[in-house]
């Protein structure tokens, strides 16, 4: 359903009434989380949400549970009523923008958290941070009570988690990943985006070439191990700092692969300018 500018929605007893509202008129209703800092990637999502479900919900809470370090939380772009702007006409009903004592309130003692999945890749990285990414999806999911959840598959571990954790809990909501959308020159879409230099901005489109120039190496069948060293040293030649991992894994379930032989994701963490970026693309299982 297709609305004008959304409604916004601080505290959960008036999120609660409306989703009740909505409930009684048999209408069913979707989430997508975010952390603000809207961009096309997410005005996707709640496109899809609308197409599929009567009510949007468009949550935005710059979540501290999940963040490695201060600096990082308190450099995290906060732009609430530009992004309500940006959802006026894509089907968002209400923007829910609690406050931290809503989300954790006095007193709160629970960690939500998903052995194995959260285990390597960003997990290994950044200690802590699915822990708090699964708990507040679960404060989310519990809070709206939507029927359907829309993620990105830029964060490719995030949605995995999330579908696993919403199985595991029973909790009865759907999980639906969505294509990550690029701009023009490839580069994955991220709030984090913004925080580049002009000049880091020229090159960070070469970290989605090399994923797809290494997929084309396996294609061909090369070797997985001397691919990836390559390809990690051709991104810092390319202007990164760092890169933090390079891996090949199993789509399914995130296992560790020595060559594509199911359904595989390439998924990748690297530095440029002082920003964190990740990507992914997906890899079919050789013949």
């Amino acid at each position: 359903m297709i609305t004008g500018l959304p409604d916004i929605v601080r505290d959960l007893p008036g999120l609660r009434a409306r989703v009740a509202a909505w409930r009684r008129a048999g209408e069913s209703v979707a989430v997508v989380p975010t952390m603000g800092a809207l961009h096309e990637g997410h005005l996707s999502l709640v496109r899809r949400a609308a197409a599929d479900a009567d009510r949007v919900i468009v949550t935005i809470f710059v979540n501290p549970r999940q963040f490695n370090s201060q600096a990082d939380l308190d450099a995290y772009p906060r732009t609430e009523e530009a992004d309500r702007l940006k959802l006026a006409g894509q089907g968002a009903d209400i923007v829910y923008v609690p406050d931290g004592a809503t989300v954790y309130p006095p007193g709160f003692a629970t960690t939500v958290e998903v052995a194995g999945l959260s285990e390597g890749l960003c997990g290994a990285y950044r200690p802590g941070h699915f822990a708090g990414m699964a708990t507040v999806v679960t404060k989310l999911f519990t809070q709206t009570t939507a029927d359907l959840a829309y993620f990105g598959q830029k964060d490719f571990q995030q949605l995995c988690i999330v579908t696993r954790l919403a199985a595991d809990l029973d909790l009865q909501i759907k999980v639906i990943g969505c294509p990550t959308l690029r701009e023009t020159d490839g580069l994955a879409m991220s709030s984090r985006n913004t925080r580049l230099s002009a000049e880091a901005r020229a090159v960070a489109s070469s970290l989605y070439a090399e994923l797809q120039r290494v997929a084309g190496r396996l294609a061909g069948g090369a070797a997985m191990s001397a691919c990836l060293e390559d390809a990690k040293a051709a991104i810092v030649a390319g202007g990164y700092q760092a890169v933090e991992y390079l891996e090949l894994r199993a789509e399914a379930d995130l296992a560790v692969l020595d060559r594509p032989d199911v359904p595989a994701r390439l998924l990748v963490a690297a530095w440029l300018d002082g920003v964190r970026l990740i990507d992914n693309i997906a890899i079919a299982a050789a013949a």
